[in-house]
Parts: structure tokens; sequence; C-alpha cells
């Protein structure tokens, strides 16, 4: 067989004399199975569960002396979660739009 590419540039193998309506240099073509590529969608799906705002890896690398249980992350996100409520109530009250480390 021969190798060629189609008018739409895909990889053709060329296996045999010619089908009707094609030149004589091409061949009769047999292309590759076409195969659906799963694509995915580069948003994030929404969660059942709250995402965490902090980051799994960066906390382990935090921790120096210890092991890091799977239920330390979700607790540590919620007092994340609380500071940030409150500095968010503390800057309103203090007619502000920006948190600041005094709002901690």
């Amino acid at each position: 067989g021969q190798i060629s590419f189609d008018m739409v540039g895909r990889l053709c193998l060329n296996v045999g004399p010619p089908g009707p309506g094609e030149p004589e240099e091409l061949g009769a073509h047999t292309q590759p199975p076409h195969r659906e590529v799963p694509t995915r969608d580069r948003r994030k799906p929404m969660a059942a569960k709250k995402d965490l705002i902090i980051s799994k890896s960066r906390t382990k690398g935090a921790v120096k002396k210890c092991n890091v249980s799977g239920e330390f992350y979700p607790a540590l996100d919620k007092k994340v979660r609380e500071l940030i409520v409150d500095a968010e109530r503390r800057a309103v009250a203090n007619k502000r739009k920006t948190l600041k480390p005094a709002d901690l």
C-alpha cells in the first residue's frame, strides 16, 4: 500500500485499484476508523459538596513533623471560611470594601 493524504489532510492508505471517480494516482482509499476522542470541559463541574479553598498539597507541605489525616482538610477549610466571613463583617462595619490584615 501507499500512504497519502486526502483533501482534508487525513492520512489514507492506498490499497488497490482506484475507485470510481478517483484519480489514477490516488488509488482506493481506506481511512482508519474515526475514533471519538472524549473532550474534557475545562470548566469545573458543580460539585455536590463544597470545593476546598485551601490547598491540600500546600497544607501537607507546611506540616513538618506529623501526618495529615483526610478529615483535617475540611476542618481547616471550615476555619478559614469562618475567618474570611468574620473579616468581611469587620471590613463592612468599617465601611470598607477591602479586607486588611487587621480584619483578622
